[in-house]
């Protein structure tokens, strides 16, 4: 239960923004571009937690750890709720970026402890998924139907924080410290891939990038595009459909926890080209069935495609590199997170949002299909 809080907290601060992106933009006055490089500051705190802070969990241990990066997430809301301009939206994300970074991985180390290492993934995937419903939800609701739209969101995630806070804190310890003091901790980035194993580890790691790259547009763009191809400003609709994507990924990752984990993430691949397509023909219908339709579809495969190449890479990673291995994945999926989320804020600045949105729909078409028949090949 605890380990489990210690994933969905911090997932849920990285997404309570979603729906409150245009108000910022409203606000501060800045452009898509902007915008897009705001919401890849959370990534950057992620990378850099992901090279330099993974092992801290296994060196502290768990609970030593949890406490502090959960003070790191309410370090992050406090800057938003005081946030003055842009520069404290780079500074909120990025420090919230860290706090996930630290989390997800003494989390899920935390449940890998408690249970089965297939398992412990499926909590673990549930639990972020978890947080990424609560945060839009909860603040689209209170932007749009409560006092202090920029504020009230941040100050009740801070109540729950604490909250989640105090559970972690009565719990024991579960691993003993390896290190006395602070001067023996390591902060060596372990990343890498043996090269015996590339082959089959390229078709899981690029399923990471395009399906993150579809949580980024909707965690990051969805709710302009509501407002600007939709003509729907109502904050609680936009955080109910970033919502409805991790509420339908996480019935993907219900039904196929016990598929072939490359069939799962062949199943994510092959469901994620006509959901991309649908997202295109939403804007240029400018349809919200369409638009839900496509949530609907692209839940299914970031569910599908995630736990599956996950799944994928646990099993072809050797034990003596398998951290590595892992890092070298989810470096993919922060990758995709962020690159290509840019890449449309510049081109919806330069062209038009739904000129961008079929460039990213082709690209992600092209890479789906290049990996399905690559996956067939390297298949052991």
């Amino acid at each position: 239960m605890a380990a489990a809080l210690v994933i969905s907290a911090p997932f849920a601060a990285s997404v309570i923004v979603a729906p409150l992106y245009p108000l910022y933009q409203q606000k501060f006055r800045f452009s898509e571009i902007v915008l897009t490089l705001i919401y890849a500051a959370y990534v950057v705190g992620n990378l850099v937690a992901l090279l330099f802070l993974g092992q801290l969990s296994d060196q502290l241990g768990r609970k030593r750890v949890s406490l502090p990066a959960l003070g790191l997430a309410g370090v992050g809301a406090i800057v938003f709720l005081f946030a003055s301009g842009t520069a404290s939206l780079y500074v909120g994300r990025l420090v919230i970026g860290l706090a996930v970074g630290v989390l997800a991985g003494t989390g899920t180390a935390w449940l890998a402890e408690q249970t089965d290492r297939q398992r412990a993934t499926v909590i673990a995937a549930v639990a972020n998924l978890s947080g990424v419903v609560v945060g839009p939800i909860l603040g689209g609701l209170l932007a749009e139907y409560g006092p202090r739209p920029l504020e009230l969101p941040f100050i009740v995630y801070l109540a729950v924080l604490a909250c989640v806070a105090s559970v972690v804190a009565r719990i024991p310890e579960s691993r003993p410290a390896q290190v006395e003091g602070l001067r023996g901790l390591r902060f060596r980035p372990r990343i890498g891939v043996p090269r015996d194993r590339v082959g089959a580890f390229v078709p899981p790691a690029v399923t990471g990038f395009v399906i993150f790259s579809l949580g980024g547009l909707y965690f990051a763009l969805i709710p302009s595009v509501l407002i600007r191809e939709l003509h729907q400003r109502n904050a609680a609709i936009a955080g109910a459909i970033v919502a409805e994507l991790a509420v339908m990924a996480i019935a993907a990752i219900v039904v196929t926890q016990r598929s072939e984990p490359y069939t799962a993430m062949r199943t994510g691949l092959a469901v994620l080209i006509p959901a991309v397509a649908v997202v295109v023909a939403a804007q240029a219908a400018h349809s919200m069935a369409l638009l839900i339709a496509a949530t609907g579809l692209g839940g299914l495969a970031l569910g599908a495609g995630y736990v599956g190449s996950l799944r994928v890479v646990n099993e072809l990673a050797p034990d003596e590199h398998r951290g590595a291995v892992a890092s070298s994945y989810f470096l993919a999926c922060f990758v995709g997170n962020s690159v290509p989320v840019i890449g449309v804020g510049v081109l919806s600045t330069l062209t038009t949002s739904l000129t961008a949105s079929l460039v990213l729909a082709c690209t992600v078409a092209v890479l789906c299909s290049i990996t399905l028949s690559w996956s067939w090949r390297q298949r052991p």
